[in-house]
């Protein structure tokens, strides 16, 4: 007769997932995200189209960058869905830390906390750009679907980022002024949007100082250059 352990755990059973195959069906997204450091300050710049695997435009008029942070913003790269509650959830996080110990996340705590939450949480299939301004300088930081995180003067993430970084390659220089960075992440954007179909429609910046972070839209990147 088997009798029952009364202190074994009762364990349940995994749910059957369906395996994905060559007939899955998803929707991928493109864009082109940049974010450049200057001598004080960062610059966030997004094209403003959303597309359907790169071949259907859904959208004229996405806002690719939102404020995660007193003085930080962070992109939206990849499945819009992933990248909205990832937002929202970084969010909520960076305003918990400052109501408890009433002062802000400091700029590599905020990006290792989004860090891990791809590392461990239910977010897939983004690649977004955190930028942010604290008392040790500007940080840009590129993010990995699978939670890599690395730090550089500038990076650039989506499926126009190789027209980019061309541009980005050429012109950046480590004493950028800030009006200088607006100039440079817009004109890298510019070159995307002329090749990379799931790039255009105009463009995003965001401007991320000690004093916060400053976001408009432009539906003509030579709005940005002055007609250059």
């Amino acid at each position: 007769m088997n009798v029952e352990d009364p202190y074994e755990p009762e364990l349940g059973s995994l749910p059957e997932w369906e395996s994905a195959g060559a007939d899955t069906k998803h929707t991928e997204t493109g864009t082109t995200s940049i974010g450049v450091t200057t001598a004080d300050s960062v610059v966030i710049a997004t094209d403003r189209r959303a597309s359907l695997g790169g071949r259907v435009v859904s959208n004229k008029n996405v806002t690719k960058v939102e404020q995660v942070h007193d003085t930080a913003a962070l992109t939206m790269v990849g499945s819009v869905g992933g990248a909205q509650s990832f937002i929202r959830s970084i969010r909520a996080e960076a305003n918990l830390y400052e109501a408890r110990r009433d002062k802000p996340m400091k700029i590599d705590a905020l990006a290792t906390l989004a860090s891990n939450f791809l590392r461990g949480g239910p977010f897939f299939m983004i690649n977004p750009i955190l930028g942010g301004v604290d008392d040790t300088g500007p940080h840009v930081y590129s993010i990995d679907p699978a939670g890599g995180l690395s730090e550089d003067e500038y990076v650039v993430t989506g499926s126009g980022m190789q027209f980019a970084m061309g541009v980005l390659e050429q012109e950046y220089r480590e004493d950028l002024s800030h009006e200088e960075g607006i100039e440079i992440a817009a004109r890298a954007v510019q070159s995307a949007s002329e090749r990379d179909t799931a790039s255009g429609n105009g463009i995003t910046i965001a401007e991320v100082t000690t004093e916060g972070v400053e976001i408009h839209e432009h539906e003509d990147i030579d709005d940005v250059l002055g007609g250059a």
